[in-house]
């Protein structure tokens, strides 16, 4: 009798209204973890795509250094010796820093991430960069990234015109010469790119020798590891040496764990989840009540409670994945409006909608599991 006749499905059809509610409820948690899911693996995504970039399978920073946009500077010497050790065939500074670009159109000055570097290494993995590395030779020259947000102004659009375009960055006119891609994040809205002559140019009270980062590049065939552990032997501790992923790892648990945004967003994922577990436990509470003398007379005829609870678990994962199937085409639409209106990569990715659907079958089962409590505990003498 229960592969006749689908039961669940039509105990859940049979009130259309009640349903649509349930399903706009389900897809409303579903949207709101997609959201905060979403807005967590941006900030981790843009608060690292610099690092990326970076062509070095050694990283050498201060330890007091928090994250990309609060290095603490030491001496390039450290650097120097660091290409003493067997196994390093070239290193190259990094210089960070933020400072106000006057947008050129409107007079007003917004917060901009400046990276500056020797133009004769290969530093960056970005071919824009690498061909017209030689323009940053001269002076006041710097590449402005097109992905930066429009606060900045139409530097990106007057450049591609073939217009000049300048510019004044921390009260110092300079000129814009080339464009690349990177992208706004958390800690900034946009990156300039620039030599190291000039961002001592910009940053008139840093020195050439004072540095935040030192990038250290193999030879072929070298066990990055093992060098490492060469260079941390021979420096003092007032310099750390990472790997290019644990550099990524460092600027990662930043986030995550020294400030209060990534928790913020988990605990956003959370109420979501049990947001859905309120509405979707209503839903299936209050259908088990309307139905309790059918399901005492089903009962009371030899039905066990482990045919209710396989009936309950029915309607729950109807209603997870009826739910969850509105919630793409709307959570799609406003990851694009959120990526165009912030310049973060807000996207859908493949492993987050798996995590969803999973999450939103959990949620329902763990509803229906609840609601189910009441059909067990029913007795049909007392029903009748």
């Amino acid at each position: 009798m229960f592969r006749k006749t689908p039961l669940a499905w039509l105990q859940l059809t049979r009130e259309k209204i009640r349903l649509l509610v349930a399903l706009a409820g389900i897809s409303f948690a579903d949207i709101l973890m997609f959201m905060q899911m979403g807005f967590k693996d941006a900030l981790f995504e843009s608060s690292t795509r610099p690092h990326k970039t970076l062509q070095a399978e050694l990283v050498l920073i201060s330890p007091k250094s928090e994250s990309l946009v609060a290095m603490q500077d030491f001496s390039w010497r450290r650097l120097y010796q660091a290409l003493s050790v067997e196994g390093v065939e070239w290193v190259s500074p990094l210089y960070l820093g933020l400072i106000n670009w006057k947008n050129p159109v409107t007079s007003r000055e917004r917060s901009i991430l400046v990276l500056g570097y020797d133009p004769s290494k290969p530093v960056f993995n970005m071919p824009e960069v690498n061909e017209n590395a030689s323009l940053l030779k001269i002076p006041d020259v710097v590449f402005f990234d097109r992905s930066s947000r429009a606060e900045f102004g139409p530097i990106a659009e007057r450049l591609e015109q073939g217009k000049s375009t300048s510019a004044e960055v921390g009260g110092r006119r300079v000129k814009v010469r080339s464009l690349f891609n990177l992208g706004a994040s958390f800690a900034a809205d946009g990156n300039l790119i620039t030599s190291d002559l000039n961002f001592i140019r910009i940053f008139s009270d840093r020195q050439l020798g004072q540095i935040d980062a030192g990038l250290i590049n193999l030879k072929p065939g070298v066990d990055a590891e093992k060098v490492r552990l060469m260079i941390e032997a021979q420096l003092p501790e007032d310099v750390m040496v990472l790997t290019h992923e644990g550099f990524v790892e460092f600027e990662q648990s930043y986030w995550r764990d020294s400030t209060a945004i990534g928790f913020i967003f988990s605990l956003g994922t959370m109420m979501g989840f049990i947001v859905g577990i309120v509405i979707v436990y209503q839903i299936i509470y209050t259908d088990v009540a309307n139905h309790l003398p059918e399901y005492a007379t089903l009962k009371a005829m030899g039905y066990r409670d482990r045919y209710f609870l396989s009936l309950v678990f029915q309607e729950a994962c109807y209603l997870a994945i009826l739910g969850f199937l509105p919630s793409l085409p709307i959570v799609m639409f406003l990851y694009g409006l959120t990526r165009n209106a912030t310049m973060l990569p807000v996207v859908m990715t493949l492993n987050r909608a798996i995590v969803v659907l999973i999450l939103t079958l959990v949620m329902c089962i763990i509803s229906g599991a609840i609601a189910v409590r009441k059909l067990q505990e029913a007795d049909p003498a007392d029903i009748f």
